[in-house]
């Protein structure tokens, strides 16, 4: 098979590496790709990720038999679309099923007419009417700029002036148009995690579980970010909570979204909250998290292709149920000084290539090489570095060593991925 990825991330390159252990590979091919993801792949870096035109004739020229896309933004810009016209198999859902996570708008509202569990929410364009609207709901607030903003479009207010500042800040055009409205949510309580289900827009294959750490600094301090980490699998799954999840919202949604025209192939990602009251939608992704992923596919024990292609087909129903390593996985993000805000770009990275031995993997994110061959940061999550373990600890122990590894002064990571697994003993 002629294979084409979409994508230049962390989760990209996770999924190239595992993509290449098929036999059923003959080619792949990456567009844009990044320095990690040349070792697996032909890189097209003259090809943008959103660019739906050049994706499909990228995908013609080399005659792929299945394109698999990665990041969000290809998706909110059509490449799905842009190949289903061309008549060429793609995972990943069509410009108007990806809406479940490029507005949150859309989201809720589908939800809400539903009946699927989530917060209470209200939706503004104005400040004056999105300040008013603090009166209705409870301390801290949940606030969350309507579009795609990499993760970092959602606030968590303690008390109204910090809100009302939000407010200003998101409609005032810290996201620019992503942030042209906001969702207003109420908060809720409870441990989130991330679920992960494989559609072909009529069924859905559960894929696992994984949690990820959002706030850029140790002790879940400072601002949300894309994710500094993640581990897999995670306890607060327990098969109680996945099969109320799986009653309760994975299934109605596959349904819903067929019956409402927008049949959804591709990986669906449920970020959920566990409550008191079972399993709550904090937001659906259209895609592999980041770095959810790289855990994921550590873990997966299958050749992954022909899932890919069974959803990208639109029939998964011959397929056995995905099969997992015992083993826990943990991902620690290495990022660049600055992020999320003001990352510093163009740092030079040593001892990233090195082998760090059969537990570890080490995936790029944000790199590029220069023309004298060194590493360099160039995005805000630069680097991933993944181990297996017997358990948690072990995982984290092994993650931790290979980051002492690299020389990189101007990145940073938490030291503390994986705390509330510890914690639970």
């Amino acid at each position: 098979m002629n294979i084409l990825l979409v994508g230049s991330g962390g989760r990209e390159h996770a999924l190239a590496w595992k993509i290449a252990q098929s036999p059923l590979v003959k080619t792949l091919v990456c567009a844009p790709g990044n320095p990690g993801i040349a070792k697996h792949a032909e890189l097209k870096p003259e090809v943008k990720a959103d660019d739906a035109d050049a994706i499909a004739a990228l995908a013609r020229e080399m005659k792929a038999d299945l394109v698999v896309v990665g990041p969000e933004v290809a998706l909110a810009a059509g490449v799905a679309d842009r190949l289903a016209a061309a008549g060429i198999p793609c995972f990943g859902p069509s410009q108007k099923a990806a809406q479940l996570e490029s507005s949150k708008a859309f989201s809720k509202a589908f939800l809400e007419r539903q009946d699927i569990p989530t917060a209470g929410y209200g939706v503004y364009e104005k400040p004056a009417e999105a300040r008013a609207a603090l009166d209705v709901f409870k301390p801290p607030y949940v606030i969350k700029a309507d579009g795609l903003a990499s993760g970092k479009g959602v606030a968590i207010s303690p008390d109204k002036r910090d809100a009302e500042a939000e407010i200003d800040r998101m409609l005032g055009g810290r996201f620019g148009q992503a942030g042209a409205r906001i969702v207003i949510e109420e908060f809720m309580d409870g441990e989130e995690g991330s679920l992960f289900a494989l559609c072909d827009g009529q069924r859905a294959l559960l894929l696992g579980g994984a949690q990820d750490h959002k706030r850029a600094f140790d002790g879940d301090m400072g601002p949300n970010t894309g994710g500094m980490g993640a581990y897999s699998p995670a306890p607060v799954f327990t098969p109680e909570l996945v099969e109320a999840a799986d009653t309760r919202v994975v299934q109605p949604t596959i349904a819903a979204m067929a019956a409402e025209g927008a049949p959804y192939r591709g990986v669906l990602y449920a970020g959920l909250m566990a409550t008191q009251d079972g399993p709550k939608v904090v937001e659906f992704n259209a895609r592999f998290g980041d770095p959810e992923c790289q855990v994921l596919m550590m873990r997966w024990n299958q050749d992954i292709v022909p899932y890919l292609l069974a959803c990208a087909r639109g029939d998964v129903s011959g397929l056995p149920a995905p099969q997992f390593k015992p083993q826990t996985v943990i991902c620690v993000v290495m990022a660049a000084k600055g992020y999320p805000d003001s990352p510093l770009e163009g740092s030079i990275i040593r001892g990233a290539d090195q082998d760090f031995g059969p537990h570890v993997q080490v995936f790029h994110a944000g790199t590029r090489r220069r023309p004298d061959g060194l590493l360099a940061a160039a995005g805000g999550r630069v680097l991933n570095i993944c181990a297996e373990g017997d358990d948690v600890a072990q995982a984290r122990e092994r993650a931790y060593l290979a980051v002492r590894k690299i020389d990189w002064p101007g990145g940073f990571c938490r030291t503390d991925i994986g705390w509330r697994a510890l914690d639970r003993g």
